[in-house]
């Protein structure tokens, strides 16, 4: 019998984070694992009166093709990924894995490679999301290996799970509403300020956000969310960061990173492990040392770090950056093939300040 929280989330992802239209061209992109949650996905959106497609993926696909594929494979960039980048209504994207780590032994340059020939394409996607006229959310499907990255047991990180999208809840839709109006006072409250300055064991730095927009994500977009976000002044940041949190991408773990910024570029980056890995994909092009994105998570229902960014990057009191591409929404310029999040815990002995006004202390907001 499949859990009715899996039905919930469909409804949420396709009614509230997506509003399905009649008639919209819907992409349905998910790992196998996860078919429990696209037979849900693809009834709803049916019902909705609109067309889905379907994209199944898996790790062992992904693995195949990066090791086999030569170098004139990997820049080739498919007029399926054009097609859809210029003409979908609507994307979904639910994230599942049968091994975290199935890309470890992959040489990055491979990934590099592909990373640089699908640029174009993610940023029409960013072009058309900041316009209205894509809309997209992602997801992850609760699945064993994902539950054994987070330390529990898989019915403990599905209630996790449905917990933190309020898949458990009788109406999921007021639930972030709610959260949409609480983060709103905070982002018209940021509306046309200039310095902000972090400080904290882990932390200092200084940036500006003048004719930037901060944005309220509120479950449009990544579910769950709870978090409000911006794109920094490309050359305006400055100072360091001590990233308290692995930072995980394609299988690999980067740990104990730090960050010194001059003028907005990261000019010195070092981890405790895997720091090849994180300087190759800092050197991946001209935008990826520079900041795309400057954030604070709000939801305070996820409290615990469990190696998945979509949670992680949420957690009540803690601040995220990305190096790479910007949201151009937010008014960021920043371009690259990369987006990368890295989290900062300064729920302790830590305040942000915004233009002189204390705004943030110790994980929780002052105004």
């Amino acid at each position: 019998m499949v859990d009715p929280r899996v039905e919930k989330l469909a409804q949420i992802l396709v009614h509230y984070s997506t509003q399905v239209r009649p008639g919209d061209w819907v992409l349905i992109q998910a790992h196998v694992l996860a078919m429990p949650l696209v037979e849900a996905l693809v009834r709803q959106v049916t019902r909705a009166g609109a067309h889905p497609s379907i994209l199944l993926e898996s790790d062992e696909l992904k693995e195949i093709y990066l090791r086999e594929a030569s170098e004139e494979q990997l820049r080739w960039l498919s007029p399926l990924d054009e097609l859809m980048a210029e003409r979908l209504d609507v994307r979904i994207v639910v994230r599942a894995a049968s091994n975290t780590r199935t890309l470890t032994g992959i040489d990055p340059r491979q990934q590099q490679l592909q990373q640089a020939a699908r640029r174009p394409v993610f940023r029409r996607y960013m072009e058309r999301s900041a316009r209205g006229t894509h809309r997209w959310v992602g997801t992850l499907y609760p699945c064993p290996a994902y539950a054994q990255e987070a330390d529990m047991s898989l019915r403990e990180y599905e209630d996790f799970v449905y917990a933190a999208t309020y898949a458990d809840q009788p109406d999921p839709v007021q639930c972030w509403q709610a959260v949409h109006d609480r983060q709103q006072r905070l982002v018209d409250w940021l509306r046309g300020k200039d310095r902000v300055e972090v400080r904290g064991p882990n932390i200092d730095l200084r940036l500006s956000i003048a004719g930037r927009t901060f944005i309220n994500s509120d479950g449009r977009r990544n579910m769950p969310s709870g978090e409000i976000f911006t794109g920094p002044v490309e050359d305006s940041v400055n100072g360091w960061v001590r990233f308290t949190f692995p930072a995980i991408r394609d299988g690999r773990e980067v740990e104990g990173v730090e960050m010194e910024f001059r003028d907005g570029r990261v000019v010195r980056a070092s981890a405790q492990k895997n720091e090849a890995y994180l300087l190759s994909q800092l050197d991946s092009d001209p935008g990826a040392r520079y900041l795309g994105e400057f954030a604070i998570g709000t939801n305070y229902q996820i409290q615990r770090f469990t190696k998945s960014i979509l949670y992680d990057e949420k957690i009540g009191g803690t601040l995220h950056v990305a190096v790479g591409a910007g949201y151009p929404e937010t008014g960021s310029r920043n371009q690259s093939s990369i987006h990368w999040d890295f989290i900062c815990d300064i729920r302790r002995d830590s305040e942000i300040w915004v233009d002189g006004e204390l705004f943030f202390k110790d994980g929780q907001f002052q105004i």
